[in-house]
């Protein structure tokens, strides 16, 4: 049996997602209904009562295809981009579109360079398959920036992949346009195989006014290359479970597909039909609108919360998709035990806030830390936060420090 690390951020979730009253700690944007959807578009149905429910088509429907490449289009009114439909494989999530690409394309005697802080698979699931794995480590202190002379430092002479997380899980932090060039360069000059998770893109609500929107991967013409997407994050609809590999590479779509037939016939067809309609226009126009305005509204209310318990409570504002991460102190600035600070927080006011140290960290990095996701609905926001603002006039001040 193959080794691998304990999946932290999701063994956290999976206790205490189903009894948290307040879950801030949820990563999607507020999820949809169909009917929700229906209302963003006007076409008059999602599914076809009349089809039969055969497997369907195995690399996921053309018109599907065609709409997620369409997402990497300069402009919503183009539909040349980088990737055509041929270049996209339909996967069962984002996470298994991420493993597929991981496990086609890193294997034994490999080494990967992986974007740090960043979910835990795209670093564990390579190590796994018997990758050395480094660390390309952000720091708070320059904003959760990436420094490209780390990066050129840590390349050797069989580093086969660098995986990217942009938007960035948890910190909210982007890659600029010129920062993904310069690893593209390194990449280019060294025949290293990118790997983008891009599950957040294209949820950019916060970037400063003379700051372009961060193109995708995909974007700077590079071939050696893989962007992951999924329905999830940014488009409101992870009950769905749809996601996918992207590449102008036909070699790697290929190898995936092949490594996709051991373990994914095709994705169901009602799931399929629900994906192209949400990603077609102006649907996918209409929704992206809302989630964006969702999290500026609540980002608003996190940003009040900060500034009242300023003592307490350090960040970077994030600049993009759903979470925040967050520092907690005490009144020396002296970090507390995030993962009793968020045990504690869940028993006495069922709000439920993810460990930095425990799920990000591996108990020694980012001590202090809690991961919030911002993006629910308004009332979820805005309860969680009272909740929390509770907990810290009665509770906050006996917990124990960071040991």
């Amino acid at each position: 049996m193959v080794g691998i690390n304990t999946f932290a951020v999701e063994e956290w979730m999976d206790t205490y997602e189903t009894t948290a009253k307040h879950n801030l700690a949820e990563t999607c944007s507020a999820s949809i209904s169909l009917n929700d959807l229906l209302a963003l578009s006007p076409k008059d149905n999602l599914i076809d009562f009349s089809q039969k429910q055969v497997y369907g088509a195995i690399r996921g429907t053309e018109a599907l295809r065609t709409n997620i490449a369409n997402l990497y289009s300069p402009s919503s009114e183009s539909q040349d981009g980088p990737v055509s439909a041929e270049g996209v494989l339909v996967t069962n999530g984002a996470i298994q579109a991420n493993f597929l690409a991981l496990y086609t394309n890193v294997g034994p005697g490999d080494h990967v360079i992986c974007q740090y802080p960043t979910y835990q698979q795209l670093y564990s699931v390579p190590e796994s398959f018997g990758a050395e794995v480094s660390l390309w480590r952000s720091e708070e202190v320059h904003g959760w920036g990436m420094d490209l002379q780390k990066l050129k430092d840590l390349v050797k002479s069989n580093t086969k992949m660098i995986i990217l997380n942009n938007p960035q899980n948890p910190t909210g932090a982007v890659l600029r346009r010129e920062e993904l060039q310069g690893v593209v360069d390194i990449a280019r000059e060294h025949g290293i195989m990118i790997h983008s998770d891009e599950v957040y893109r294209p949820l950019f609500h916060s970037l400063d006014a003379e700051q372009d929107v961060p193109p995708s991967i995909l974007e700077f013409g590079y071939q050696n290359i893989v962007a992951t997407g999924s329905m999830s994050k940014a488009f409101s609809l992870a009950g769905i479970r749809l996601g996918w590999i992207a590449s102008p590479n036909s070699n790697i779509i290929e190898a995936c597909a092949t490594t996709r037939h051991y373990t994914l016939i095709s994705v169901g067809q009602i799931d399929d039909s629900v994906a192209t309609h949400a990603l077609s226009r102006p649907c996918v126009d209409n929704l992206l609108r809302r989630n964006v305005q969702l999290a500026r509204e609540n980002l608003a209310a996190l940003d009040a919360f900060i500034g009242e318990f300023s003592w307490a409570v350090k960040w970077t504002r994030p600049k993009a998709g759903t979470t925040a991460f967050l520092k907690f102190v005490n009144r020396e600035g002296n970090a507390i035990d995030d993962v009793e600070f968020c045990k504690r927080l869940q028993e006495k006011t069922g709000a439920m806030l993810v460990p930095g140290s425990r799920c990000f960290g591996g108990d020694v990095d980012f001590r202090g830390y809690v991961r919030m996701g911002y993006v629910p609905e308004n009332e979820v926001m805005v309860d969680g936060l009272n909740a929390l603002k509770n907990f810290m006039a009665d509770e906050y001040e006996d917990l124990p420090l960071a040991c």
